[in-house]
């Protein structure tokens, strides 16, 4: 089942949210992940839906991570998928293309034509589900990134 996160389910969610960032090479910090979810599911800065297990709903086992941004060209909102995990438990079932199929969704309620996703390039897997979910790999523009100390 995929719903909308809440705050109750911050326990659970931290948890596949530090597993995530692990899997991305970032350090385990279960602490700084449940704060920085904590903030963005009280002040609504993001959409996170989350996916349970069929035997047990009570069980997290996915979430994919959503902002609402805009796109001056496009004039309009465009979603980005910041965030899609699932648990390694839980993997080969459909539960990364429910939750993009939740996503898109929740662009067609917000009237946006756009979702946006970045992965590794290593991460062939993720680039597959992509693929068959219909999502084209930019070659047009060039992704740039500046970190500020």
């Amino acid at each position: 089942m995929i719903r909308k996160a809440t705050t109750q389910d911050l326990d659970q969610l931290t948890n596949l949210f530090d597993q995530y960032a692990v899997f991305y090479k970032n350090p385990s910090n279960y602490e700084k992940h449940y704060a920085y979810l904590k903030e963005r599911l009280e002040n609504n800065e993001a959409t996170i839906f989350v996916a349970s297990d069929e035997t047990n709903e009570d069980k997290l086992i996915g979430f994919a991570l959503i902002y609402v941004t805009f796109s001056s060209l496009a004039l309009n909102r465009i979603l980005i998928l910041n965030d899609l995990f699932v648990d390694s438990s839980a993997r080969k079932k459909g539960i990364g293309e429910k939750l993009i199929l939740q996503t898109v969704e929740l662009a067609k309620e917000l009237g946006s034509h756009d979702i946006r996703l970045r992965t590794a390039k290593n991460n062939t897997v993720a680039q597959g589900l992509y693929h068959k979910m219909g999502f084209v790999r930019e070659d047009f523009l060039y992704s740039y990134d500046l970190t500020v100390d």
